[in-house]
């Protein structure tokens, strides 16, 4: 609890325990008990009081503290000090819970902030010297001992540990480390030194951006928080106005049918509909409920950048997966080499690997490291020049003065070069040389140990297609699809026929469904923008795919993705649940208030009790 949590909860004893005792005191002047009731009442209610003058001066009348201030400054004046007192008591008690529970949620989405550096080690002199994260170079050598957090993504340049990276995957299994490998900040280091040659500033690390991406999801409510908002805009004037009707118009009916117009009855009901008509319970409990279930979701490694995409969750019935680093482990390695009469399978592969040399390509990558394994040699760059990469299609180099292809088979048919037809399944990089082919390369991706889990899971959640879409070759791909269990299944793509599919997807859609396009490369970036909902891979995902996405699943397990559509939809569940049972409680103790059915006691019910329900249902949330 906070100091001004506790200030307001001794104030709530303080002015409980008077109301109790004055109660008792059977003082017949009613001046006496005025000043009497007035030390509780402004013991508990002075800053109620202060916040609705400020509003009316500031022109922000229709509020929940002009409501509170108007119904009890009303029933004391009128002579009901218990009522009054008990209604503002009551109302800061609902106050204080409802701020203990937002802080609870808080709290929650505040132990991922938890993940922030406070500083990063430079080695000087022999001495490590403490500098802020901030002031580290792109390039400098930085050192992580034992149960620090790293601060700025990069590359282990020295030392083996293992990393504990629950605060950012949700996952409790530690992941070993070893030099060469790449590590992202806000990991804490467990056991052994590293030294890590950062390759970010600190504002582009990763634990900026999910600090980022954080603090502004409250930014982008959702269309509940959004109806409340203007529901509250006009419904507490109709309420104000309704009440003033209710106090003016019974009263002046009576004395014109000669009857006694009974004005402190009908301003007791039109005060007791004031109390009743306060719209805290939604206010409060909507936008805490998606506060809730965002803070759920990054407990379990899931960042969504707002409350609408949260929502937008619950609606996905399609979804649009790209297959490598998505579905698939994005690991390739070389499984098969064919080559051509004449050419050796040593010649074909160092031919490819320098044609590729300049790529940062996954497939380039396995060709290097079979390359480096297979010889031993490192490539050298001077042999390669005049480098072109065609899209969608394989790149050209002039290597020691011979013309090199490697590609796919469009690539090969683009040139009028007749190739092999490979038996096996795998990605292939057919190679030419000079005009004449040379053979072809085989490259295996390894599928996702969960992926086959994760489309069963979305499945169960209700979405009604899981589509894949791929720049890989057509059996590669059906391959994988029917491994996976996946529906409908797109081969040989190219970026723009990504979007063009996604598009279509889109115009044939209902209107209330939603489709999700969850990916991890550059080129997703624009699928990802054009989706209703972009998912993307946060660990090995691109830049421009995590800025591009609406939700990023940081330790890219494609089974969290069913995790967070359940957590939406508990979330919008228990959303739905306190309106519909807000509106009936408040409806229904206007109409029997308006009749003087019930009293002041059963308004702070209909206000205070339905709130702190309603708030207790919210917190449920919390627990994913």
């Amino acid at each position: 609890m906070t100091k001004k949590q506790k200030k307001v909860l001794i104030r709530i004893i303080i002015s409980a325990v008077l109301v109790v005792a004055f109660s008792l005191i059977s003082a017949e002047n009613q001046y006496i008990r005025l000043v009497l009731f007035l030390i509780p009442y402004l013991v508990i209610g002075y800053d109620i009081l202060k916040k609705a003058v400020l509003g009316i001066v500031n022109g922000q009348v229709f509020d929940e503290n002009f409501l509170m201030a108007l119904a009890t400054v009303g029933a004391i004046i009128l002579g009901e000090y218990v009522e009054g007192t008990a209604v503002m008591l009551f109302y800061q008690i609902g106050e204080l819970f409802q701020s203990y529970a937002v802080g609870k949620s808080r709290r929650n989405i505040s132990a991922l902030m938890d993940i922030r550096p406070d500083y990063a080690n430079i080695e000087q002199d022999g001495q490590l010297e403490q500098v802020d994260p901030d002031d580290v170079e792109v390039g400098t050598v930085i050192v992580v001992q034992p149960g620090e957090k790293i601060p700025i993504d990069g590359v282990i340049v020295g030392g083996n540990s293992t990393l504990n990276t629950s605060a950012l995957t949700g996952e409790s299994l530690p992941r070993e480390v070893h030099e060469g490998d790449e590590v992202i900040s806000g990991c804490v280091n467990m056991t052994g030194l590293i030294r890590i040659e950062t390759t970010k500033e600190f504002g582009e690390s990763t634990v900026s951006k999910i600090l980022d991406l954080v603090e502004n999801s409250s930014m982008k409510k959702s269309r509940s928080e959004n109806f409340i908002t203007r529901f509250a805009k006009y419904y507490t004037p109709a309420v104000c106005i309704g009440a003033l009707a209710l106090a003016l118009l019974p009263p002046v009916v009576n004395l014109m049918m000669g009857n006694p117009a009974n004005w402190s009855q009908w301003v007791i009901r039109a005060l007791t509909t004031l109390v009743i008509s306060c719209p805290c319970a939604l206010v409060i409990s909507i936008p805490l409920s998606f506060f809730g279930g965002i803070g759920g979701a990054s407990s379990k490694g899931v960042l969504v950048k707002g409350s609408n995409y949260l929502e937008a969750l619950s609606e996905t019935k399609y979804v649009v997966c790209d297959k490598t680093g998505t579905l698939t482990k994005g690991v390739f390695e070389v499984t098969h080499i064919e080559a051509a009469d004449g050419v050796t399978e040593d010649a074909l592969l160092e031919m490819a690997v320098y044609a590729e040399s300049y790529s940062n390509h996954p497939i380039s990558k396995s060709l290097k490291d079979a390359y480096s394994k297979r010889t031993g040699e490192q490539i050298d760059a001077a042999r390669v020049s005049d480098v072109e990469e065609i899209s969608g299609h394989g790149v050209s180099a002039v290597v020691d003065g011979r013309k090199v292809s490697a590609g796919n088979v469009k690539f090969m048919e683009m040139l009028d070069i007749s190739y092999i037809v490979p038996q096996k399944i795998g990605t292939e990089v057919h190679v030419a040389i000079d005009g004449k082919y040379a053979g072809y390369i085989l490259i295996t991706d390894i599928v996702k140990p969960n992926a086959k889990a994760a489309i069963a899971g979305l499945k169960a959640a209700g979405v009604k297609q899981v589509i894949m879409l791929t720049g890989d070759a057509k059996n590669v791909a059906e391959a994988v699809a029917a491994e996976l269990g996946v529906d409908v299944v797109k081969s040989e793509l190219l970026p723009a026929d990504k979007v063009a599919e996604v598009e279509r997807l889109l115009a044939e859609k209902g209107e209330k469904e939603r489709l999700a396009f969850v990916g991890d490369g550059i080129n997703d970036a624009p699928v990802l923008s054009r989706a209703d909902l972009g998912i993307a891979m946060g660990a090995l995902g691109s830049d421009a795919a995590i800025e591009a996405a609406d939700i990023v699943l940081m330790d890219d397990d494609p089974a969290k993705i069913s995790t967070a559509m359940n957590i939406s939809r508990k979330t919008l569940g228990i959303v739905h649940q306190n309106i519909v049972f807000a509106l009936v409680i408040k409806f229904a103790c206007l109409g029997l208030g308006a009749i003087g059915f019930v009293n002041m006691w059963w308004a702070i019910f209909a206000d205070v009790g339905v709130m702190i329900i309603a708030v207790l249902n919210a917190t449920r949330t919390l627990k994913s």
